[in-house]
C-alpha cells in the first residue's frame, strides 16, 4: 500500500506555532511518528508540506495512479480552497482530511471545510495522533 500525506501551510511551524493549539511536536517529529507507524504495515509513505496553494494542487494531481490513498491537512485552505477540493475530487483516490486541532471547536471561520466534503471522513482535534488514525482508516478502506 502507498500512501501522500500533503500537509498546507503552517505544518512546517509545529512546535513553534501556538502550541497551546497545536502541541509542541515539531514538524520533524510528526514525519518520524508517521514513518515509524508506516514502515511495520509494510505502508509506504510520501510525505509532503508547503505553504503555497498551488504547489498543493500540484502535489494532488501528480498522486493521480501513484497512490492507494491520501491523507489531507490542507490547513488554511481547508476554509478557502474550492480548487484544493476540486483537485481531491479530481483524482478519484479515498482521502481523509486531518486537523490536528478541532476546527469546529475554533472561530466560527473555521468551521467551513471545503475538504471534507471530498474525503471519507474527517479526523479533528486528535493531535498528531489523527494522522495515525487516518492511516488506519485508508488501510482498512483500501484493503477491503
Amino acid at each position: 500500500m502507498r500512501i501522500v500525506i500533503i500537509n498546507g501551510p503552517t505544518l512546517n511551524m509545529l512546535g513553534i506555532r501556538e502550541p497551546a493549539i497545536y502541541g509542541e511536536e515539531t514538524y520533524e517529529d510528526l514525519c518520524n511518528k508517521i514513518n515509524s507507524y508506516c514502515k511495520p504495515k509494510g505502508i509506504k509513505v510520501d510525505i509532503y508540506q508547503s505553504n503555497h496553494e498551488g504547489d498543493i494542487i500540484d502535489k494532488i494531481q501528480d498522486s493521480f495512479h501513484k497512490f492507494d490513498g491520501m491523507i489531507i491537512n490542507a490547513a488554511g485552505y481547508t476554509h478557502t480552497s474550492i480548487a484544493i477540493a476540486d483537485a481531491i475530487r479530481a483524482i478519484n483516490m479515498p482521502a481523509v482530511e486531518v486537523h490536528i486541532s478541532d476546527p469546529k471547536k475554533r472561530e466560527e471561520y473555521r468551521h467551513l471545510s471545503y475538504t471534507e466534503e471530498v474525503c471519507i471522513a474527517s479526523i479533528r482535534g486528535q493531535g498528531t495522533d489523527g494522522y495515525l488514525k487516518a492511516i488506519d482508516l485508508l488501510e482498512k478502506t483500501v484493503n477491503s
